[in-house]
């Protein structure tokens, strides 16, 4: 079908279902249909679809169905042509006994959108029946004294048709003594009576034999016979008569067989064999004979079977007393069956629809079931419920109808199942109830977004990794379910746009491992973070973002690299130390840096070689030279000191720096020459004496600053001692010092001083020796302190 030609269908299907919701659902008379019984299966009732006014494609569209109260298919509906059919072929008296007219109560139920029609199937008698006598034969006794025009009651004949097809008439064979004379019943039914036309004569003929005839009015009729006997009595001039002509009674219907119904009670003024009674069932069905049984004697009525009382609700009982001579007296007996809650209530799903999506609105139909119960009165009342704590709710809607519907919208997240039990419970006493559990699952939609286990990652790798390390993972989950619930990650754009990170790391976009994709280094790119996202296969997608921080793990991949002394290759630099020096003194400090961090940059110096071991001695931690011991003029000139710098790494890196420390006697002392190869290299060299006159010039500035400073101290002390002054001359000191601050593991500023101190007979020379922090305070100074951009103070 076209799309055009839908939408009008749709409208036309929407204005009939408020058509019919606001006139068949409220008081529409139901439809009628009839079928002869025994009809062949599969024949045509009636045609829905014109009654309703829909085309035939909605039955389909809208879960058309037929509901019988006793819930047994006796039609059902074909959805392609709208027609009732005949599911099973039906017999009247099977299903209605005597009642009539036979009807069946069903419904037409609509599901989308629920609807109902009611109906009734009036099931038609035909004549399939034969009438028939239950006794054998009747004996009837007669006194030869009884007047003409006396009657006398005969049973009636037993036909399970009804209307028209039960019993109409009954003729008697031919006779000169008697004619029969039809009377109706109480349930107006036909019986015979017995007419006598003259006087009898038991000397003449004691005993007659007579045929009555039961026809019914089918076409063509049915007839059944049975033999009545006329026994000629002697007179008998009173008949039985009953206590009460009426005796009503009450019988539960859970009451044991055998149980005493009634006892009933006649009497006869006669005496002898006329005096004699005999109780007996008079024109009772087969259902009667079938419950009931009469003590001929005594006159007791006991239950012969089991009382129902949702099939019969009461049974009148027609009873009668014949005495010795023949003469009987009528009573009838109303047995009212008293209901007893015996029946539980009955659940019957019609429709059930699972799994239902958790965005559906409120008010939609999950579940159709109906409910009854077989007794009567409170015990045939119903109460419904579901369990209090479920976002359903129950809806009647039409004859113990009821609709489970959604109370609240669903969250399949907080819960994906639901396990419902329906409990039926009638207002007997005691009340019997039925539970009926259905499932009613939920399916997903895409309303949750992945969510990471951390809102921000911390991973460490070391560096000169290999290329495409795994170094970690992100994780994310999703509450949805299935394909909603199927989570892929990828890498965010960086917001520094400097960052490569599409050459730095990448991502598996199944599980979330993050993957290394080149060698990092630490000195070069020591951390870096990024963004993940997490997207789910939803429609629409849904997705989360989670920050990830890589910190480059150092390795001890670089050497210390000495800053002082340099190793150029150009001439070695030589310290001067005094002969003087005392144990301590600072002969130079070397300062190295390590490009790694951590303990793969600390670092620690050691002496490697000495010309002269012993003499000197390195500080592991400072680096700092000074002498071990005091120095005497048997020590050589010149030493030649390797000092190895070695960092804190696994494995340590190091490296190694040369000294030449030369031994004075003095700062005026001329600066030694060479040793014998140095020399020789020297004259090789027209450098060599450049070199020389430069140093003998540094050497003469020194010596002059010496002097200097000694005539500034020996001005200091006097002027202590005497509280007067001397004039130090001002201008600029060379100093030839070197800071290392801030780099390697020399972390602080050091000041060293260049003066001649004068003691308690001994002449002590400092050179380059750490300032002193007590210092006088710099109100009393009056001499300026020199402070180069090196880092070392002269004073």
């Amino acid at each position: 079908m076209e799309p055009g030609e839908r939408r009008p269908q749709q409208i036309r299907q929407v204005l009939l279902f408020f058509v019919f919701l606001g006139g068949s659902l409220v008081c529409s008379e139901p439809w009628r249909y009839s079928v002869a019984e025994e009809m062949e299966i599969g024949s045509v009732i009636a045609n829905v679809v014109k009654n309703i006014g829909l085309g035939v494609e909605d039955l389909v569209a809208r879960g058309a169905r037929v509901i019988f109260d006793d819930y047994k298919p006796y039609l059902l509906l074909d959805q392609q042509t709208g027609n009732l059919l005949l599911n099973e072929q039906l017999d009247r008296e099977a299903l209605c006994h005597l009642t009539e007219p036979c009807i069946l109560y069903f419904q037409v139920l609509f599901e989308n959108p629920l609807q109902f029609f009611r109906a009734e199937l009036w099931v038609k008698d035909i004549n399939d029946h034969t009438p028939a006598f239950l006794d054998k034969h009747i004996l009837l006794k007669i006194s030869e004294s009884t007047a003409p025009g006396t009657s006398f009651q005969m049973d009636s004949a037993q036909d399970l048709d009804v209307g028209k097809n039960g019993v109409q008439n009954y003729t008697l064979s031919p006779n000169p003594y008697f004619h029969l004379k039809l009377q109706a019943s109480d349930d107006g039914g036909k019986y015979p009576e017995l007419l006598l036309d003259q006087f009898l004569d038991r000397e003449k003929e004691p005993e007659f034999r007579l045929t009555l005839t039961a026809l019914d009015g089918g076409s063509p009729p049915r007839s059944g016979t049975i033999l009545v006997r006329v026994l000629v009595l002697d007179i008998n001039d009173n008949a039985p008569e009953f206590e009460s002509p009426v005796y009503e009674v009450q019988v539960p219907e859970n009451s044991p067989v055998d149980s005493l119904v009634v006892r009933v009670s006649a009497t006869d003024l006669d005496a002898g064999i006329y005096g004699e009674l005999s109780y007996s069932f008079s024109h009772v069905s087969t259902d009667i004979r079938k419950t009931f049984e009469i003590h001929p004697i005594s006159g007791e009525i006991h239950l012969k079977a089991l009382l129902d009382f949702e099939l019969i609700q009461s049974y009148t009982i027609n009873i009668q007393a014949v005495d010795g001579g023949g003469l009987s007296g009528k009573s009838a007996i109303l047995v009212q069956v008293v209901d007893v809650n015996d029946n539980a209530p009955e659940i019957v799903m019609t429709s059930l629809t699972s799994p239902i999506p958790e965005n559906s609105s409120p008010e939609m139909v999950v579940a159709i079931f109906s409910v009854r119960d077989q007794d009567a009165g409170d015990n045939g009342k119903m109460v419904c419920s579901i369990q209090d704590d479920l976002p359903f709710l129950l809806k009647p809607t039409f004859k113990n109808f009821y609709t489970l519907v959604t109370e609240i919208p669903l969250d399949r997240e907080s819960q994906a199942e639901y396990n419902i039990t329906i409990t039926v419970t009638d207002l007997g006493t005691p009340r019997l109830k039925t539970q009926h559990n259905i499932t009613v699952t939920v399916s997903d939609v895409n309303d949750n977004a992945p969510a990471f286990s951390q809102a921000a990652y911390t991973l460490r790798v070391r560096e000169n990794n290999s290329p495409a390390l795994h170094i970690g993972s992100v994780s994310a989950t999703d509450r949805d379910s299935g394909a909603n619930a199927q989570v892929t990650y990828s890498l965010l754009p960086p917001q520094d746009p400097q960052l490569p990170l599409a050459s730095l790391v990448s991502i598996n976009a199944d599980n979330g491992q993050l993957f290394a994709l080149r060698s990092l280094d630490f000195e070069a790119l020591r951390a870096f973070e990024f963004r993940v996202g997490a997207a789910d296969r939803g429609s629409p997608a849904l997705s989360s973002q989670a920050l990830v921080r890589v910190l480059v793990v150092d390795d001890n991949d670089n050497s210390p690299f000495v800053l002082y002394p340099l190793q150029n290759g150009s001439a070695p630099c030589t310290e001067l130390v005094p002969r003087a020096a005392e144990a301590g003194y600072l002969v130079t400090k070397v300062v190295a840096v390590d490009g790694d961090s951590g303990q793969n940059a600390w670092l620690s110096y050691q002496l490697l070689k000495a010309t002269e071991p012993g003499l000197f001695g390195v500080w592991a931690h400072s680096g700092e030279v000074r002498t071990a011991r005091l120095l005497s003029e048997r020590d050589a000139v010149k030493h030649r000191l390797v000092v190895l710098v070695k960092d804190n790494g696994e494995p340590p890196l190091s490296a190694s720096v040369t000294l030449h420390v030369l031994l004075v006697d003095g700062f005026s002392q001329p600066y030694l020459p060479l040793p014998d190869a140095a020399a020789a290299e020297a004259r090789a060299d027209p450098l060599t004496v450049y070199l020389v006159v430069a140093l003998a010039s540094v050497s003469s500035l020194f010596l002059f600053s010496v002097l200097v400073f000694v005539a500034v101290r020996l001005c200091r002390r006097s002027r202590a001692a005497s509280g007067g002054g001397c004039s130090v001359p001002e201008g600029p000191f060379p100093g030839h010092l070197v800071d290392v601050s801030g780099a390697g593991t020399l972390s602080h500023s050091y000041q060293y001083e260049v003066c001649l101190t004068e003691g308690s007979g001994t002449r002590e020379f400092k050179f380059l020796k750490p300032a002193i922090p007590n210092l006088p305070p710099p109100e009393h100074k009056t001499e300026e302190s020199h402070t180069f951009k090196n880092g070392f103070e002269f004073i």
